[in-house]
C-alpha cells in the first residue's frame, strides 16, 4: 500500500493550486486534505507524511493559521513522522515557527548574498538537482543556511535549496508546479513537462525511506 500523506491546503494562504500540484506529482501516493478547521479531526497516527505546501501569503500567518494547533504536528513528529514543506511550508520548518530543523535556518533566498533574484515575483531559479541543472519556478521562496543534512539541491549562489535532515524535507522552489503556472510569456519557455514533478517525487521517495 502507498504511503498517506496529510496534506494542509488553507486557500489563500497554502493555495490549492500548489497543494494540487503536490498530488500531480506524487500520483499513487494516498492523500487526505487538512485545513486549519479540520486539523484536529486527522488521525496522524496513519500518516506517514505531513505536507505543509506554498501559497500566496506570508509565511507570518503561521501564527494565525497553524500556531493554536502546532502542538499536533509536533507530536506526530515526536513520535516518528515525516514532514515536507515547500516554499511557505519550508519556511514553516524554521525554528520561528514549528522549529523541525536543527542548526539550520529557512531565510530569504533574494536577501541572501550573491543571490541572482531580488525582488518577489514569479520568476525561475537557477538550480542544480543532483547531477542535474534545471531553472525551477520561484515565488521568495528560501534557502537554508547552516549544516548537518542531506542536500538535494543548490542555488545559483551555492546555498542549499532543497535538503533532507532525518525525517524533514523542505524545498524553496516549487517542482510541483503545473503548466497553468507558466503563462505570463516570460515564463512560457520554462515550463518543465512535469520533469519536476519527477525530482519531486524522487525527494519524497527518498524522503519516506528515513
Amino acid at each position: 500500500m502507498k504511503p498517506k500523506v496529510a496534506l494542509f491546503m488553507n486557500e489563500p494562504v497554502a493555495s490549492e493550486s500548489c497543494a494540487n500540484g503536490i498530488m500531480e506529482a506524487l500520483k499513487g501516493y494516498r492523500f487526505q486534505i487538512f485545513s486549519r478547521k479540520t486539523i484536529s479531526n486527522i488521525d496522524f497516527s496513519t500518516t506517514d507524511l505531513v505536507a505543509f505546501p506554498g501559497g500566496y501569503g506570508d509565511a507570518d500567518l503561521f501564527n494565525r493559521l497553524v500556531k493554536p494547533q502546532a502542538h499536533i504536528i509536533t507530536d506526530y513528529m515526536n513520535n516518528g513522522g515525516r514532514f515536507l514543506g515547500i516554499c511557505m511550508g519550508a519556511y514553516w520548518a524554521d525554528k520561528k515557527y514549528f522549529n523541525f530543523l536543527k542548526d539550520v535556518r529557512a531565510v530569504q533566498y533574494i536577501t541572501r548574498p550573491r543571490a541572482e533574484i531580488r525582488r518577489s515575483y514569479p520568476t525561475v531559479a537557477n538550480v542544480r538537482w543532483g547531477r542535474e541543472y534545471h531553472s525551477v519556478y520561484f515565488y521568495d521562496g528560501a534557502a537554508f543556511v547552516g549544516d548537518k543534512f542531506k542536500r538535494v539541491a543548490t542555488y545559483a549562489n551555492g546555498d542549499a535549496m532543497a535538503l533532507i535532515q532525518g525525517r524533514v524535507g523542505v524545498i524553496g522552489c516549487h517542482p510541483e508546479s503545473m503548466k497553468h503556472w507558466y503563462k505570463k510569456p516570460y515564463m512560457k519557455e520554462y515550463w518543465h513537462n512535469s520533469i519536476h514533478h519527477d525530482l519531486l517525487r524522487s525527494f519524497v521517495d527518498r524522503l519516506m525511506k528515513n
